[in-house]
């Protein structure tokens, strides 16, 4: 057993990760409700957002440029992950979701990485890397995600890729994210709505409505990354909270484990020097 004075030094050095993982806990804690304030106000504008494209191409038709389906020869992936660890299996879970999708497809990857974790992990690994942005997990603005769109858009416009989709971790609630695909373009959602046809809907359209599609794709597209990016710093904060929860209960579970080796330490040396007091009264008389 180990002595009484190494039991006491592993204790405090226990104490001391505990104060540090309880401050990080109520910080991501804090984090995490703002994040999901953000995640409330967002999700209303990208479904007015989807609304209007499915409304104008109930009346125009769905045969928009960028809506056309391709052969797939290159996809491009964005791939969100945090820019820092100790968050459980947050990470790990994006990036193996990531490259089993783009194993399981007929086509060649390029990716625009987010967050450092995800650079790190493709990098090493020698993936196509055409974009990487760092610094923006834990607090997306909406400027970021139009350079991204803006950048996917590009590649797709012009004929480097085939499709667009996004890997990210959707907040389901504090205690739940689910790791996830959505494929952006050409997209499954992107089509005239049901129920409304030209001779329904009574809108007119300035210039018209293929010049309208063209502003609001691209605006799809902005909101869409903006929206995952929101959910993937929802679901970090929420990842971390519990990890450092975790973190936090086994600490105490461990000091508790050493107070009683102490104090068993302790009365095994009192014991001992009382055998020895004792053994040495017996000698002298």
């Amino acid at each position: 057993m180990a002595s009484t004075r190494e039991i006491k030094r592993r204790i405090r050095g226990i104490n001391s990760i505990l104060q540090i993982t309880k401050a990080m806990e109520m910080v991501s804690t804090a984090k995490l409700r703002k994040a999901r304030k953000r995640l409330e106000e967002t999700r209303p504008y990208f479904l007015t957002v989807l609304d209007d494209i499915q409304t104008i191409l109930a009346v125009s038709g769905d045969e928009h440029t960028l809506l056309e389906k391709r052969e797939e020869k290159t996809a491009l992936y964005i791939v969100i992950t945090s820019d820092k660890g100790l968050a459980g299996g947050y990470n790990a879970n994006v990036q193996r979701l990531a490259e089993k999708t783009i194993a399981e497809a007929p086509s060649e990857a390029k990716l625009i990485v987010i967050g450092t974790k995800a650079y790190d992990y493709f990098a090493r690994r020698d993936y196509d890397i055409v974009k990487a942005y760092t610094g923006i997990s834990e607090r997306p603005g909406y400027s970021r995600a139009r350079d991204i769109a803006s950048k996917a858009l590009k590649l797709y416009a012009e004929g480097e890729v085939d499709a667009i989709r996004i890997v990210y971790t959707e907040f389901v609630s504090t205690l739940s994210y689910t790791p996830k695909v959505d494929q952006l373009l050409p997209s499954d959602i992107l089509v005239p709505k049901e129920g409304e046809s030209a001779a329904s809907v009574q809108t007119e359209f300035e210039p018209s409505p293929e010049a309208v599609l063209d502003y609001l794709i691209p605006m799809y597209l902005e909101t869409s990354v903006f929206g995952a990016l929101i959910e993937a710093a929802a679901s970090e904060q929420g990842s971390r909270r519990v990890s450092m929860e975790n973190a936090s209960d086994n600490a105490r579970d461990m000091i508790d484990e050493l107070e009683t080796n102490y104090n068993r330490a302790r009365q095994a040396a009192i014991t001992n020097e009382i055998t020895e007091i004792v053994s040495a009264a017996d000698a002298i008389q």
